[in-house]
C-alpha cells in the first residue's frame, strides 16, 4: 500500500471519527430544543408558531457553537483557558452568548477541514514527506486561524475606542453641567454618539446596565476598563468611580480627563509624523536616487560612450 493510500485511509477515518459525534450531538440538542418546546406549552407560553426558518449558514454556525459549547462544558479546557478567551472576546467586542462555543467550534472545524483541503489541493507528484509536512502545517494554520482573526478584529476595535473617547468624555461633561446625575448621563451619551462611534456608545450603554443591576456602581464602572483592557478606558472608569467614591465633581474631573486624552493622541500624531523621514528612507533610496542619478550623470555618460567609440 502506498503513501496516497495511507493518507487517503487516514482522512476517511478522520472524517468519521469528526462527522459521528457532531451527528450525536445534532441529534441531542435537537432533543433539547423539542423538550424545552413541550415545556414551554405545559406552562401555558403561548407559541406563536413555527419557529422562523434559518438559512444554511445560520444553521452551520449554531452547529459549530453547539460543538464549541459542548467542548467547553466537557472540562477538556481549564477555567484560567476560557477565563482568558472570554476576556479576549469581550475585548474584542464580541458579547454573544454563542461567542465562545463559535470560536473554540471554529478552531475544532477548521483543524481537519485545513488539513484535508491541503491534502486534496496539492499535486501529485511531490515529494510524501513534504506532502505530510504540508498537511500538518495547514492544520496548524486552520488551527489558529480563529487567534489570528480575533486579534486583528481586537486591534481594530481597541483603535476605534481610543478615537472616540474623546467625544464621549466632552459629551459627559456637557451632561454633568447640565445636572444629570452619573447613570443618566452615560445613557444620554451612550445614545448620542451612537451615529459617530458605536464601539463607545455600546460599551457605556452595557455599562450603564450593569450600573442599574449590580448593587454597587463602582464594580461596574470598573468593568468597563476590564473588559476592554484599554489604559484610557480604566483610567475613566476609575475616575468616574473616584467621583462616586469621594463626591467629588464630575464635570472637572472630565474635563481633565479628557483634555488629557486629546494631548496623549496629539503626542501620538506627532511621534507617527516623526517616523515619517525614516520610512521615506528606504523608498527614496530605491526610487529616487536612480532617477536622480540618471538625470544628473546621464549625458556626461553618453559623451564619454561617444568619445571611446570614435
Amino acid at each position: 500500500m502506498n503513501n496516497p493510500v495511507l493518507l487517503l485511509a487516514g482522512g476517511v477515518c478522520s472524517a468519521m471519527l469528526l462527522t459521528g459525534p457532531a451527528m450525536l450531538l445534532l441529534r441531542r440538542f435537537r432533543r433539547e430544543d423539542a423538550f424545552a418546546a413541550r415545556v414551554a406549552v405545559a406552562r401555558g407560553v403561548a407559541v406563536a408558531g413555527p419557529p422562523p426558518a434559518v438559512d444554511e449558514r445560520t444553521a452551520a454556525m449554531q452547529l459549530i457553537a453547539r460543538l464549541g459549547l459542548a467542548v467547553v462544558r466537557s472540562g477538556l479546557l481549564s477555567a484560567r483557558t476560557l477565563r482568558d478567551l472570554e476576556q479576549t472576546l469581550l475585548a474584542a467586542g464580541f458579547r454573544a452568548e454563542s461567542a465562545l462555543g463559535l470560536f473554540v467550534g471554529g478552531k475544532l472545524v477548521l483543524l481537519p477541514t485545513a488539513s484535508v483541503v491541503a491534502w486534496l489541493g496539492l499535486p501529485g507528484g511531490i515529494n510524501p514527506t513534504l506532502r505530510c509536512l504540508l498537511i500538518a502545517a495547514s492544520a496548524v494554520a486552520g488551527l489558529l486561524a480563529p487567534d489570528y482573526l480575533v486579534r486583528r478584529i481586537r486591534v481594530r476595535y481597541r483603535r476605534k475606542l481610543e478615537r472616540g473617547l474623546p467625544d464621549a468624555l466632552d459629551l459627559l461633561v456637557v451632561c454633568a453641567q447640565a445636572g444629570l446625575s452619573l447613570e443618566p448621563a452615560i445613557n444620554r451619551v451612550a445614545e448620542e454618539i451612537r451615529s459617530a462611534h458605536v464601539e463607545v456608545a455600546d460599551e457605556l450603554a452595557l455599562t450603564a446596565n450593569e450600573m442599574q443591576v449590580m448593587a454597587d456602581s463602582r464594580a461596574a464602572l470598573l468593568r468597563l476598563g476590564e473588559r476592554s483592557g484599554l489604559e484610557s478606558l480604566r483610567r475613566l472608569s476609575a475616575t468616574l468611580a473616584q467621583s462616586i467614591q469621594y463626591g467629588t465633581p464630575l464635570s472637572d474631573a472630565m474635563r481633565g480627563l479628557a483634555a488629557e486624552m486629546r494631548q496623549e493622541m496629539l503626542t501620538a500624531f506627532e511621534e507617527r509624523a516623526a517616523r515619517l523621514p525614516v520610512f521615506l528612507t528606504v523608498p527614496m533610496i530605491l526610487f529616487i536616487l536612480p532617477s536622480l542619478m540618471m538625470v544628473v550623470g546621464g549625458p556626461a555618460m553618453i559623451q564619454v560612450f561617444k568619445a571611446l567609440s570614435h
